[in-house]
């Protein structure tokens, strides 16, 4: 293993030659500009995303009407996103002062392990709302009687299960190893060693290239469908009213609501994925490459934590059920449900 290596997000890594000796903080490669744009944007999305992914799992649990199995699932996709903003001080840390790392080989498991588990997570979730939602617009009467709330929490928890199961590798992947063994303040949470001479980086590579690619075909196809079905339903410049149009509509705001999160996916974790891969092709290409790498790896980090924060935000924007009850939770009025139940 290279004794001058760096980290640039989770368990990448880009081998430079003498890295620090060029750069404007002692323990980092980066530029002290570079270190600043980046901490900041980090701390708003930070702020951003802390806040709004609370927001909606308030709105789910407080509101009544926003009780649905499609909000179950974003609830539970919040508290995943949650839990990858916890993640984010340390990956600062690594990025600020790359040794020696202070917080102990139990520390630089777990956050690595979190921030993967809660990656394949979120994905799992949208391509589940994918298929919940197909199955309510194009075969709507199997699906009062398949999605339930009490199924839709089991397969939340068996989403989170495997999940986190898919991660574990990163338990061995990672840990804490010293650049040189008589300087022990060089301590760096980074591979180990085994990581590299076994395969298994390698291994978990193609592991997060099938998280990535397969739900997205899945979601691709599946919105193909949706999309024909709703086509053939309105036609263009006619319409229908009474029940059925009011189903339609509410699935269309559905399906809209999820192509956007859908394509936010895709623009914020596809730079992350392609710069995991891009470590591997250039681990022995010429400096300027690494050094290439390990400048699109650091923005990547900036749109992985961007696509944690962007979905309460487009929800807002995007759904005016949600708008109306995240105002109504934050100016304290009551339930509407909880206003008709005392009236009755």
């Amino acid at each position: 293993m290279d004794p001058d290596a760096n980290v640039s997000s989770n368990w990448t890594q880009v081998n430079l030659d003498n890295p620090w000796e060029s750069s404007a903080f002692p323990h980092s490669i980066f530029p002290l500009g570079t270190l600043l744009s980046i901490t900041t944007t980090c701390a708003l999305l930070f702020v951003v995303g802390v806040t709004g992914n609370v927001l909606t799992i308030l709105v789910t649990r407080c509101c009544r009407d926003m009780r649905t199995t499609t909000n179950l699932y974003l609830s539970s996709m919040a508290l995943s996103d949650l839990l990858i903003f916890l993640c984010m001080p340390f990956d600062l840390y690594r990025i600020w002062q790359y040794y020696p790392w202070i917080f102990g080989d139990f520390v630089c498991k777990l956050f690595q392990y979190v921030s993967e588990g809660c990656t394949y997570t979120t994905i799992l979730h949208i391509t589940a709302l994918s298929v919940e939602r197909y199955l309510a617009i194009c075969f709507p009467l199997k699906a009062k009687v398949m999605v339930t709330k009490t199924r839709v929490k089991t397969i939340i928890l068996a989403i989170w299960s495997l999940a986190l199961l898919s991660a574990s590798p990163v338990l061995v992947l990672v840990g804490v190893e010293f650049v040189n063994s008589s300087m022990p303040d060089k301590a760096i949470c980074r591979e180990t060693e085994f990581a590299e001479t076994s395969g298994l980086l390698n291994t978990m590579s193609w592991v997060y290239t099938a998280y990535f690619f397969l739900p997205l075909l899945c979601m691709c196809v599946l919105y193909g469908l949706i999309g024909r079905k709703l086509w053939h339903n309105t036609p263009p410049g006619l319409g229908h009213g009474g029940v059925t149009a009011h189903r339609d509509r509410s699935h269309r705001q559905s399906v809209k609501i999820l192509v956007v999160v859908v394509v936010a996916f895709v623009v914020c974790w596809l730079p992350f994925h392609v710069g995991r891969n891009l470590f591997l092709l250039t681990s022995n290409a010429d400096r300027w490459l690494k050094q290439l790498s390990q400048y699109f790896n650091i923005v990547a980090i900036v749109f992985f934590y961007l696509s944690a924060a962007i979905n309460p935000v487009l929800y807002n924007i995007v759904s005016r059920n949600y708008r109306t009850a995240a105002c109504r939770l934050l100016l304290g009025a009551p339930d509407k449900h909880r206003i008709m139940r005392g009236r009755g």
